[in-house]
């Protein structure tokens, strides 16, 4: 069986091709620029080269076309005959309380994702325009929507009210709910499975570090609490987004600037965070080599950055009642060691201390590594996230019908056993290039050990 997911953005298209038969993948990329000129599509099928292509893309319409294109080209494709696609995985930014787990997408999911846009209005119409797009091009095939927010639906009252005007969240659902669903999901077992626990006998912290970031309580294997809310803005410090603030800054601002609601509000999705306190910058390697070179708002970033993410990780700690790890991934997450060591300094008295050594040899996404020091009381995890792995294995699983919410449902990736190819073909040349990092990496089970690698754990 092979699966398509599709990630659609309001400009962009990810996408992945999965051959579940052979555990592997068979193509990946990226089409941007939707809607907008110079529009242009990566590509990279396995067993060839990537690939850049400029195509006009006026819609998503256009964009899945040059998708289907790609993976049937006949010198950088991945299959023969768009026949041989069984289903397709759709991400879904926000399900509300509506939907706990993934679903066939039906007429009447489709009316109540729309329903749902008022909450997530820059993500769901996307994520709808690229549903209808895939339809359109491969009607015959089942369509699977996997949320974002059904992950957090385990949350109790008391993390996910507000304290505000409780008929907000009886008339207009105000309330947290929480994103990064597939990737704390994924992290979450794979912790598991590297701590050699039970998953619902497991605490965790997960620290998605990104341009867009959020970190998660897990408490006996299920989302607890978690730091972006009704929207992706609140929490932690990201990209472009400022996360936690005082609520009434943006009246202040208005009052003070005349700057509209609609302004405020894309100053604070689109014009803060990193980029903001630097005024010039969001990615983080940027920032690194400015503040290496005595830049001292390139230095302050990292401090705020860092700071913000330190007190989540003790809020939540406290909140869970002690965490067996500290789970880093994402972009900055898998390869900020920077990031990470000024997140976990000074969380000694908490039993979280990490190897300075371990920590920057730890620069790969084909590993899972332990970062922390001998004798840390709570490990601390780098694990490369697999969103798109999550996405095709739910979609799979809805097909077969043995699908269920994640604590009725053992995924194949919580195997001890369970090893990711493409990761472990990619290892080799990451263990060249970074020194100790073969000392670093887990064996399932095994990390209370010192050592190297098992040899199989490149998940």
């Amino acid at each position: 069986m092979v699966i398509l997911t599709l990630n659609c953005g309001s400009s962009s298209l990810k996408y992945q091709l999965y051959d579940w038969a052979n555990s592997e993948t068979l193509a990946t990329g990226i089409i941007e620029r939707i809607g907008l000129d110079g529009s242009f599509i990566k590509h990279e099928a396995k067993g060839h080269d990537e690939v850049k292509i400029e195509h006009a893309c006026p819609t998503h319409k256009e964009a899945m076309s040059l998708l289907i294109d790609s993976i049937l080209h006949k010198e950088y494709g991945a299959l023969k005959d768009i026949k041989e696609i069984s289903a397709v995985g759709h991400r879904v930014v926000h399900g509300g309380e509506n939907f706990a787990k993934s679903l066939v997408i039906t007429d009447e999911a489709i009316a109540t994702f729309r329903e749902l846009e008022k909450l997530a209005p820059l993500h769901i119409p996307a994520n709808l325009i690229g549903i209808e797009a895939a339809k359109e091009i491969l009607p015959e095939v089942e369509h699977c929507a996997i949320m974002d927010t059904a992950w957090h639906q385990t949350m109790p009252e008391s993390s996910f009210i507000y304290a505000l005007p409780y008929e907000w969240y009886k008339d207009y659902g105000v309330r947290r709910y929480g994103f990064h669903g597939t990737s704390f999901l994924y992290t979450a077992k794979r912790a598991a499975v590297l701590l050699g626990k039970d998953p619902f006998e497991t605490n965790l912290v997960i620290a998605h570090i990104g341009n867009g970031a959020s970190i998660n309580a897990v408490k006996n294997g299920c989302s607890f609490d978690t730091s972006m809310g009704l929207t992706p803005l609140e929490g932690l410090v990201m990209g472009t987004r400022s996360g936690d603030i005082d609520p009434a800054i943006p009246f202040f601002i208005m009052e003070k600037t005349g700057m509209s609601a609609a302004e405020v509000e894309k100053a604070l999705n689109k014009e803060s965070g990193v980029l903001g306190i630097t005024e010039k910058w969001v990615d983080r390697r940027d920032i690194e080599i400015a503040a290496e070179g005595g830049n001292e708002r390139a230095i302050l970033c990292q401090m705020i950055e860092a700071y913000r993410i330190k007190k989540y990780i003790g809020a939540y700690s406290a909140a869970i009642g002690g965490a067996d790890a500290i789970v880093f991934t994402a972009g900055v997450g898998e390869r900020g060691p920077i990031t990470r060591k000024l997140a976990c300094e000074g969380l000694e008295y908490m039993g979280i201390k990490i190897d300075d050594a371990k920590n920057f040899a730890s620069m790969t996404r084909n590993a899972e590594t332990c970062i922390s020091a001998d004798d840390s009381k709570v490990k601390v995890f780098v694990i490369p996230t697999n969103e798109e792995l999550v996405m095709t294995e739910d979609t799979y699983a809805l097909l077969e019908g043995t699908y269920d919410v994640h604590t009725k449902y053992k995924y194949h990736f919580e195997d001890p056993s369970y090893v990711n190819k493409e990761r472990e073909a990619g290892l080799p040349k990451d263990l060249k290039k970074w020194n100790g990092l073969d000392k670093i990496i887990c064996e399932p089970g095994k990390t209370g050990e010192s050592g190297g690698c098992c040899g199989k754990c490149c998940c």
